[in-house]
Order: structure tokens, then C-alpha cells, then sequence
């Protein structure tokens, strides 16, 4: 396999058993290569379904029609998906078999249908066809994308009534379902019942639950699970050991992410690019763009070929470092090599000169995306916000925020969070105040950061009586304080009375606090 397209074929396969593993690909005919171009490239879907009835009823056809079905498939093509294996269901007379219902019922769970995945697995029992273990793992991500939790729990009893008992493959994919959609704490619960039904976790088990807790920023819960499979003799693959590279980086533990770096090759493994961006991410997380530098030199020696994920991480580390001209050339070298910069490449260089200060460069990348017809997102307008803010040019600050509420622009927390802190900042409590009260009105619930901000606005001119109110307002509010708020809260204390107070109020709700996330 080629590296020159930062070559891994990871979670690109067939996941579930259908034939096609990871890295195996369907080898197509010249029929099933021009069966392929003709849907890829045919917007009209009654033509592509006329052009399928001319089509001879042979097993050679029927086997071109679901090698394309998957080739589409590695190319996340789910439309065309639903479009031939519909045909096949409903217009043609091949008799469909079990892969056929499952690839499209991943296709409607990918694009969130989940009744007509459905309505596709009862159309499964209807033909007679027996599902798989597969069939209910898709069926299950395929409700978790859409918030139907009560359906996916009931499938666990639907296979059971087929005399299939949950595998790990089962489990796997409900796990995976579960953090996609959100539900992070729901599938912690999932892993724990998988253990308690005797189902022995499998790698990608402990690579699902590694990664949660690494995006958790709970690295070291990470490590004992990392430690456990090994253990347990269930062996690491590249994704387990780049879960584990990842959760330090998040965190930036650079010499942590380096262990399970060479880990990784002392375990035979060639690194590819996803492990050397994990290992960019944590000397840009630990503030270090130089040993970031290092890395990035070292995989293109290696004959790693960076792609666009690597230059950002780049642009980001030089960006958190004050580099702001170097994070420019890492932009203007992935546009030299035709790697197009995307939304986020420009968030990053944005946030670069608006660390800086500098208003018209920052004024420059939002007009330089509207050329690029890149159509700038709340975080880049939040960025602009907090930057003008941050000058005291409340006047342009107070214009964008205009601009965002009559346009298209999505405003959110974070929006109204700059702003409460930049009105506290300058002492403006009737505008900041003012805002507040507005955000029930515009559906939003103000968090640890809005609270603090409200707070740190009292506290700098030491009103410790307001202060200790809001405090209590926050508490009944239920949102409770970080290391953040405390500190706030802190240095509106004028007297050690008023000190041992307040560490006597926190400490009491912190012993009161629950974890968010369950303990493994």
C-alpha cells in the first residue's frame, strides 16, 4: 500500500463481518467499474434505476451489483447505497440476502432513517432471511444516530428472540453508537453490563473506552483500561495504541504520548499518520511547536506524507505559541502542495493573529474564506467577538453581534460568554447584566463560564457580599464551579474571615458534586 495518501485503511472496511474486512477491498469487474462511474456521476436517480433494469438477472451481475454497493461504501457514498440495494429490494427479481438488507440498513442509520432501517429489518424477517449478529450491531448504531435509545435497547431483546445472544461485535457497535450520539455516560453503563453478562472485551472494546475517556480529558482512567486489556491477553492494535497517544495529547503529556509512540513500533507497528498526529497534538497542547516541528520533519522522513489534519495541527501549535508568522508559512505550504485549507485550517490561523492582536490580519482571513467561498461559522465570528472585545473595540464588537442575530450566523453560549466578560471587564454591569437575563429568552443556558465571567466582573472591585450571591444563584441554578470559579470567588475576599469562608462554601459543594463520568 502506497503512503503517498497517509496511507491507513482503518475503519474504512466492512466493520461487521460481511465479507469485506478492513483493507480488503471488493475487486471489481470492467462491468461493475462502469456500473460505479455511471452512479457516482448520475444525479438523476430514475435514471440510474432504468439503466439497472437493462441490466442481465445473472449471479455475476448480482455479485458487480454488491461489490459496487461496497466500494460505495468505503467512499461513505450512502445515497447511491440506498439507490442500488432499493432496486435490488424493490424493483428487481434477484432475491435480496442478509448482506444486501445490511449494507441498506447501515446506509438509512448513516443518514439517520432510522425507521426505515426499520422498516428494512422487518422487510429481512418478511423474505425469510435470517439476520446476523451484524444486522442487530447496525441496526443499534443505526438507532443511537437518531436519539432512539428505548429501540436500541429493545433489539438487544429482538436478538435474543432469534437465539442470538449480544457478542462483543453487538456491544462494540452499541458502545460506538452511544459516544457518536453523545451519550458518553450511557455507554460507560453499556461496557459495564458487557462485563457483568460475561462478554469478554475485545480490543476494539478497550480502544471505544479508551477514547472516551482520553476526549474526557481522563487519561489516566485511559491508562488502567490500556493496562487491563493487556492483562486480560487481549491484544493492542494501531488504533488501540493511537487512543492512548491521543488522550495524553489531549492533555499534553508529551513525554506519556512518546512512551506509547514507541510502545506502538516495540510492538511492531508502523506508525502512520494518525499516530503522528496524535504526537503533534501533544508538544501543540504543551505548548512546545518546536519538538511539534521535530515530529512533523521525522514522519515525512519516514515516508509518512502528512495530510491536511498534520498541517492544522501545525498551524494551531505555532498559533498557541505567539508564532503567528510561522503558523502563516505552515498555512501557505498546504495550499503550495494542493492540500486545500478547510474551515477549520482558517479558524486556526484566525485564532493565531487574534492571540497577536492584530485586528487586520484576522479582518483579512475572515474576507480571504468569503473569497474562498468558506461561509465563516460562529466559532470564527465568537473569535472576532472576543478579539475586538479584547481591545476595547466594543463598538465593532457590539457590530458583529448585530450581524450574527439578524443573519444566518447561529449565536450560542460562547457568544454571549465573550460579551458578558468583556462588559464586566469594563465595568458596563447594567449591559452585562442585561445580557444575562436575556439568555432564557434566546434558549440558552449559561455554564460554569458564563457564571464565572458574571462573577469576575464583581470581584474585581472586591463586592464580596454580590459576589457570594451569585455564587448561591449559580449553585441553585444547578451548574456547579470549577477551579476557575473558586479562584474568582477568592479574590473578591478582602479579610481572612471572608477567605476561610469561602474555601469552607467550596469545599462543601465539592464533596456534595457527583462525577460526570462513572468510574470504570
Amino acid at each position: 500500500m502506497s503512503r503517498k495518501r497517509c496511507g491507513s485503511l482503518r475503519g474504512r472496511g466492512w466493520k461487521y463481518g460481511s465479507g469485506f474486512v478492513d483493507g480488503i477491498f471488493p475487486v471489481l469487474s470492467p462491468i461493475a467499474n462502469q456500473i460505479l462511474n455511471f452512479v457516482q456521476n448520475e444525479a438523476n436517480s430514475n435514471r440510474i434505476w432504468d439503466a439497472l433494469d437493462t441490466l442481465p438477472h445473472t449471479h455475476s451481475t448480482w455479485d458487480d451489483l454488491i461489490n459496487v454497493a461496497v466500494q460505495l461504501r468505503l467512499n461513505k457514498k450512502w445515497d447511491s447505497i440506498i439507490l442500488i440495494c432499493e432496486w435490488i429490494l424493490y424493483r428487481s427479481s434477484f432475491r435480496p440476502d442478509v448482506m444486501c438488507y445490511n449494507l441498506l440498513i447501515e446506509a438509512y442509520g448513516q443518514k439517520t432513517l432510522h425507521k426505515k432501517a426499520e422498516s428494512t429489518y422487518l422487510d429481512l424477517l418478511e423474505a425469510r432471511c435470517i439476520p446476523t449478529e451484524d444486522t442487530y450491531a447496525l441496526l443499534l448504531k443505526a438507532y443511537c444516530s437518531s436519539g432512539v435509545l428505548q429501540k436500541a435497547e429493545a433489539t438487544f431483546g429482538e436478538m435474543r428472540k432469534y437465539g442470538l445472544s449480544p457478542s462483543a461485535t453487538v456491544y462494540n457497535a452499541y458502545i460506538d453508537g452511544l459516544m457518536k450520539s453523545g451519550h458518553s455516560q450511557k455507554a460507560e453503563e453499556i461496557y459495564k453490563r458487557m462485563k457483568r453478562d460475561g462478554c469478554e472485551p475485545s480490543t476494539e472494546t478497550y480502544t471505544l473506552l479508551i477514547n472516551l475517556y482520553g476526549k474526557a480529558s481522563q487519561c489516566y482512567v485511559s491508562l488502567k483500561l490500556f493496562n487491563e486489556m493487556k492483562s486480560q491477553k487481549c491484544k493492542p492494535n494501531i488504533c488501540t495504541y493511537t487512543a492512548m497517544v491521543n488522550a495524553f495529547a489531549r492533555e499534553g503529556l508529551c513525554e506519556k504520548a512518546e512512551e506509547i509512540f514507541e510502545q506502538l513500533q516495540e510492538a511492531g507497528f508502523e506508525p502512520d499518520v494518525y499516530a503522528y498526529n496524535g504526537l503533534l497534538e501533544a508538544y501543540s497542547r504543551a505548548g512546545f511547536p518546536y519538538g511539534a516541528a521535530e515530529v512533523f520533519s521525522l514522519m515525512q522522513h519516514m515516508g509518512c506524507e502528512p495530510d491536511r489534519a498534520s498541517f492544522n495541527i501545525m498551524v494551531d501549535a505555532y498559533g498557541r505559541a505567539g508564532l503567528h508568522e510561522d503558523a502563516q508559512a505552515v498555512f501557505e505550504e498546504m495550499k503550495r502542495l494542493g492540500i486545500m485549507p478547510t474551515m477549520k485550517s482558517h479558524m486556526l490561523l484566525l485564532s493565531a493573529y487574534s492571540r497577536a492582536g492584530n485586528v487586520g490580519k484576522c479582518e483579512d482571513i475572515v474576507n480571504q474564506m468569503h473569497k474562498s467561498g468558506l461561509k465563516p461559522d460562529t466559532f470564527v465570528l465568537n473569535s472576532m467577538l472576543n478579539l475586538y472585545g479584547r481591545l476595547g473595540q466594543l463598538e465593532k464588537m457590539e457590530e458583529v453581534l448585530t450581524a450574527m442575530e439578524k443573519g444566518p450566523y447561529a449565536t450560542d453560549i460562547s457568544t454571549y460568554n465573550i460579551l458578558i466578560n468583556t462588559y464586566g471587564r469594563a465595568g458596563f454591569f447594567e449591559r452585562m447584566e442585561g445580557l444575562f437575563q436575556s439568555l432564557h429568552t434566546k434558549n440558552l443556558i449559561p455554564d460554569v463560564v458564563t457564571w464565572t465571567s458574571r462573577l469576575g466582573a464583581y470581584s474585581r472591585k472586591k463586592l464580596y457580599t454580590r459576589c457570594l450571591e451569585i455564587f448561591e444563584e449559580m449553585i441553585d441554578a444547578g451548574c456547579y464551579p470549577d477551579g476557575g470559579t473558586a479562584k474568582v470567588l477568592l479574590s473578591a475576599c478582602s479579610s481572612e474571615d471572608q477567605i476561610e469562608q469561602v474555601t469552607t462554601v467550596i469545599r462543601t459543594i465539592h464533596k456534595d458534586m457527583k462525577n460526570v463520568l462513572l468510574p470504570v
